[in-house]
């Protein structure tokens, strides 16, 4: 029973996880799914917390997890659509696609409004977090942000055109920019959306997936009309190279529909080295090349006299057709093998040497030697990636880690700094955790020199960019000394203890821990320092804690509300927009707060950010004017209510 208990919440996880890698959501759905994705979000905490749990789930609580699984699943596939799917239909279907949406909202809620969640061992404050979730499962039930209707119209009137018949220019302009269709990259990734979306259906297009291909063939023609070159190589240069590789068909499975933008115009057939050519057109290597050798100067496909003979990779579309060749399992284009692995090119034989004696010294019995190589290793790890890898390679972590608990306060320093620099490498990050390393750089942060605690904070900063690795960190004990470096720390052990606070609370569970540790009176006393050098990170982690019960708790005790207006009308943008963002949780169910900043006269900064802000700025400003007014009518409402029981008495 605890073994399928065990699988079925590490199954909820993996579908929340799962949900939060989704990338960007497609403009017609965008405000919709990155709400519901965030919500979703917050239930990680509470299967995390009934996974540990030792206590027996109620049946009746295993069968409303079991459906909140289902539940999940549906909405990861929405999700992924609307991120992934085709965006003209995402417009053109959008009422249906809000149907669904709806359903799974609904089946969500029904799912956690079915588990005891007195009967659960889990936290009380992970129990007002899915309440708050499921409460807002309720208010979002058949609530929807109005379409754009201009969008909805030009999509139309484009699509119920026949073939032949021209498309007003400005509609497609606007059509092209609205919905991000303006280069190669987004063009074809449409393309392949609706092929997809053809495959999906058993292979038959359609009428109506004939028409969104034809309207996506008109938008391509005007941008490239407009942008002859858009497929130029200055956008690809920073893309990764593949080289052309056989396409073979799986016998298993039917062949699937090659978009058309992955033919090669001359051949017909899939491009396996697509290049470019001077006029903007992508053809086959082999093709092209032949086309050229036999005298002709002109494009096969525009009839353009050819400016020069050079042919382009086209990086971006060989790219899409690998990812297209390996969706449909086709074997795809082979990648190069010419750039040789770190581990034989990352250094000379002779620097390998030198790291190696270096490592040696590192386990000598003379304090002087193991301080020299300690220097000499942050050195080499501060000068380039290959030396990163290789010092790695050569097993030098465990062996730095040991020196972090070294009576020798210079030789901590160098020790806890070459970490520093070994973790700028990503494979590194994982090795310095699994050696133990975390304990120790807190113990440099507690007792170790200034310049030794400034760059333990900056390895954990570093070290917390992965997920995993915040709750660790924050489990060993990290915070309270990163907290007395914020308070007491040059300006510079001061910045580097915010980044990781601020990186570290990120994760749910470490914002109560940081609160606990008194981050925010220090944070409420940065604001006001002289020069205001620690204004930005002191802001940044105030917003990232408000929406904490302990956090807002604490904010509202400091009282942080004439700051904060003063903040939202003076301060730099993404000042402003924080403080909105710290005001706007402080005053959720709270009318002492929103009187206060009434008074002290936010209404005039508000409006001023709601019309010039950042976009976030906005819509923070957007809520706390709607909140305001809201008070403001409930003070109108109660005032006349009184007068008129003053009058009848």
């Amino acid at each position: 029973m605890e073994e399928e208990k065990g699988a079925l919440v590490q199954s909820l996880i993996d579908a929340v996880n799962q949900i939060a890698s989704i990338g960007d959501y497609r403009y017609a759905v965008k405000k919709e799914y990155c709400n519901f994705a965030r919500r979703l979000k917050l239930l990680t905490p509470m299967f995390e917390e009934i996974r540990e749990s030792k206590e027996q789930i109620p049946e009746e609580t295993v069968k409303a997890l079991v459906s909140l699984k289902e539940a999940l699943i549906s909405a990861n596939e929405l999700l992924r659509f609307g991120s992934e799917g085709s965006k003209i239909y995402l417009v053109l279907e959008r009422e249906q696609i809000m149907h669904k949406f709806h359903e799974v909202t609904a089946r969500l809620e029904q799912a956690l409004s079915g588990i005891s969640y007195e009967n659960l061992d889990i936290s009380d404050e992970v129990k007002e977090q899915v309440e708050l979730v499921l409460a807002q499962f309720r208010r979002a039930k058949g609530r929807v942000d109005a379409p754009d209707v201009e969008l909805y119209e030009d999509l139309l009137s484009v699509y119920k055109k026949s073939n032949d018949a021209a498309a007003d220019p400005d509609v497609l302009r606007r059509l092209a920019e609205k919905l991000q269709l303006v280069g190669i990259a987004e063009l074809t990734q449409e393309l392949l959306a609706l092929h997809e979306m053809v495959s999906a259906s058993g292979g038959d297009p359609g009428e109506t997936f004939e028409k969104m291909s034809s309207l996506l063939k008109k938008i391509k023609d005007f941008v490239q009309t407009e942008n002859p070159n858009m497929d130029a190589p200055a956008r690809e240069k920073n893309l990764p190279p593949s080289s052309s590789g056989q396409a073979t068909t799986d016998g298993n499975h039917k062949t699937p529909v090659i978009p058309d933008d992955f033919r090669c115009p001359i051949s017909l057939e899939l491009m396996k080295d697509p290049v470019i050519v001077s006029t903007g057109q992508t053809y086959e290597r082999s093709c092209i090349e032949k086309w050229l050798e036999q005298g002709h100067g002109t494009c096969p496909k525009t009839q353009q006299m050819l400016s020069s003979p050079a042919l382009t990779p086209n990086y971006v579309l060989r790219s899409l057709i690998s990812q297209w060749c390996e969706a449909n399992g086709i074997e795809p284009p082979k990648r190069p093998c010419s750039r040789p692995s770190k581990t034989t090119s990352a250094c000379s034989p002779a620097e390998r040497t030198k790291i190696e004696i270096l490592l040696c010294k590192l386990t000598s019995s003379n304090p002087e030697d193991q301080r020299m190589a300690a220097g000499e290793i942050r050195l080499l790890a501060k000068r380039n990636a290959d030396n990163r890898v290789a010092i790695a390679e050569a097993g030098a972590i465990p062996l730095l880690v040991s020196l972090l608990s070294t009576p020798d306060s210079l030789t901590q320093e160098h020790a806890v700094t070459a970490l520093l620099n070994l973790s700028i490498c990503e494979d590194n990050k994982g090795s310095i955790i699994s050696s133990g390393a975390v304990p120790g750089i807190v113990q440099v942060l507690k007792k170790g020199s200034m310049r030794a605690r400034e760059n333990a904070a900056a390895t954990l900063f570093s070290l917390s960019v992965v997920d995993e690795n915040k709750v660790t960190i924050g489990a060993l004990g990290a915070i309270p000394p990163l907290v007395t470096l914020l308070s007491e720390g040059t300006q510079r052990g001061k910045k580097d203890a915010a980044t990781a606070l601020f990186n570290l609370c990120i994760y749910l569970g470490n914002k109560g821990k940081a609160v606990r540790a008194g981050v925010v009176p220090t944070l409420m006393r940065l604001l006001t320092e002289p020069g205001g050098g620690m204004v930005d990170e002191a802001l940044a982690i105030l917003a990232i804690l408000a929406n904490h019960p302990e956090g807002k708790s604490a904010i509202g005790a400091a009282e942080a509300v004439p700051l904060l207006v003063d903040i939202i009308g003076n301060g730099s943008p993404r000042n402003r927009e924080n403080a909105a963002a710290v005001l706007v949780h402080l005053c959720a169910g709270d009318q002492q707060h929103l009187a206060e900043a009434q008074e002290l006269g936010v209404m005039g900064p508000l409006v001023d950010l709601a019309q010039n802000g950042t976009d976030r700025g906005k819509r923070k400003a957007a809520q706390l004017l709607e909140r305001m007014s809201r008070f403001v009518e409930q003070q109108k409402l109660a005032q006349a209510q009184a007068e008129a029981q003053a009058q009848l008495s």
